[in-house]
């Protein structure tokens, strides 16, 4: 087995230290990977200094260029790109090959932004003082980003720290999930066939008790991270003075309302739901967890989806078949038992699933779950949902802002005027109408509110994230 590079100002290194990746399911060795010392660490952060003034000023083709190559060849291998992911974190490979083509998409739509990122020409003689002034208005890259990505998408994640890094000009070291490298480091295979400028890009499996020292360096001075809720905070405790962007949890509520009657409807929702609140074993923070229904569908809409979720097939992640895999290690499927079992000795009934084998842990419906039972007001990351009923479009809307959380919502609805008041109303970043809260589409913005996180995601809304802007102002112009 082949002990892959980790990439330092794009080139690839190898020290000693190598560490081995551990299949989620059988625990077998799926790959194994150099990790990286604090002489590379800080190799890579200057390196990303130096080349600053190089990349800020990098041309627009050579940008573009550099991403659609890094998406069109992601395409070409998206067979093996997918069975890695597939190995390393226990995806399903339905879902490994979803995750290769969002990150074609990811890159892809990077080199098109990359191509339009232009700024605006603004009249200021709107102002008789103003007479023959024109404003220019362009971003410039802020500085190097120090790119901090989870284990659940090990390469869309990466891409949606790089993408637009390469796309504003602004240097990147990334740190992947130790959990989960492997990913991340056959990107930087692909990366380092692209003409960008040493420097521009390094990718660092650096152990955790690295990351502190990369967080405080003042020459990183942006941070983009995806995680945890108390890493997030802590990070951003530490350095106050940093622009720190935060894609951090939730507990996403799915919302059947009464006017979404119909057979079809039913279905659909049922479907649709019990599919992501479980697909990635949960562990994606847009998963449904909460599930609100009408009190007027509540019988008939229980039991539909009490049967989808019990025939979701679980098992083995190369399996085509399969839709819910292995949690990431043993330690998170003992989590989520633990808090299905504290629920259950607090009166939530389970409807199916509450078991776990090892690392898999079975789909899971609970019902009459308490307002405090960590299954209801955290974030569970696991393959469990909990059922409510309500009354009204009032109480809904309630039941799903009463939580510390506010990264998106799906609200089955035929009703465009619900629609548009959910969108009003709703303390979350996206409302997904007629769909779950687990649509995203690369190029949206994507991002929380509350616990949930600071700043966008999705291309041209990370651009700006990374990006300060400046103005020039031409005086004496004939308007």
């Amino acid at each position: 087995m082949v002990t892959m590079p980790f990439y330092v100002a794009g080139n690839p290194t190898t020290t000693a230290d190598v560490l081995d990746v551990h299949s989620p399911y059988d625990g077998s060795v799926v790959g194994s990977y150099s990790v990286p010392g604090a002489e590379d660490i800080e190799s890579a952060i200057a390196a990303a200094v130096a080349v600053q003034p190089t990349t800020r000023t990098l041309s627009a083709a050579t940008r573009a260029t550099a991403l659609d190559h890094v998406s069109a060849t992601i395409a070409q291998r998206s067979d093996e790109v997918a069975a890695l992911i597939s190995a390393e974190s226990g995806k399903p490979m339905m879902w490994a090959r979803a995750e290769v083509s969002r990150a074609v998409s990811t890159f892809r739509w990077a080199a098109e932004e990359a191509r339009r990122f232009s700024g605006e020409v603004q009249r200021l003689d709107t102002d008789p003082a103003a007479v023959g002034r024109m404003a220019v208005v362009r971003r410039f890259a802020a500085g190097p980003v120090l790119g901090i990505s989870p284990f659940n998408f090990p390469l869309n994640l990466v891409a949606h720290k790089v993408a637009p890094a390469i796309a504003v000009g602004a240097p990147i070291v990334l740190k992947p999930a130790p959990k989960t490298p492997l990913s991340a480091l056959l990107l930087g295979e692909i990366l380092s066939e692209t003409d960008l400028p040493p420097g521009s890009w390094s990718i660092l499996p650096a152990a955790d008790a690295d990351a502190p020292g990369m967080v405080s360096d003042p020459r990183l001075p942006i941070i983009s991270f995806t995680g945890s809720e108390r890493v997030g905070y802590a990070i951003q405790s530490a350095v106050p003075h940093k622009r720190v962007i935060l894609e951090l949890g939730g507990n996403a509520a799915a919302v059947v309302m009464a006017d979404y009657a119909s057979e079809r409807d039913l279905d659909w929702a049922a479907s649709r739901i019990a599919t992501f609140g479980n697909y990635q074993a949960g562990q994606s923070c847009i998963s449904v967890q909460r599930v609100y229904v009408h009190s007027s569908l509540a019988a008939e809409f229980t039991e539909i989806l009490t049967a989808k979720v019990a025939g979701l097939a679980t098992g083995d992640p190369r399996d085509p078949e399969t839709v819910v895999g292995p949690m990431i290690n043993v330690e998170a499927a003992e989590r989520v038992d633990g808090w299905v079992q504290e629920a259950v000795t607090e009166g939530a009934e389970i409807l199916t699933g509450g078991t776990r084998e090892g690392t898999q842990v079975a789909p899971t419906l609970l019902t009459n779950v308490s307002d405090e039972s960590k299954c209801y007001t955290e974030e569970v990351f696991g393959p469990v949902m909990t059922l409510r009923t309500f009354d009204s479009v009032d109480e809904a809307f309630e039941l799903v802002n009463d939580s510390r959380f506010g990264l998106q919502a799906g609200i089955f609805t035929n009703d465009i005027h619900v629609a548009y008041r959910a969108q009003a109303t709703l303390d979350v970043g996206g409302v997904i109408i007629g769909d779950v809260p687990s649509y995203r589409a690369d190029q949206m913005p994507y991002g929380g509110v509350k616990n949930s996180g600071v700043g966008r995601e999705g291309l041209r809304h990370a651009m700006d994230d990374y990006t300060d802007v400046r103005v020039m102002v031409l005086t004496g112009l004939e308007l």
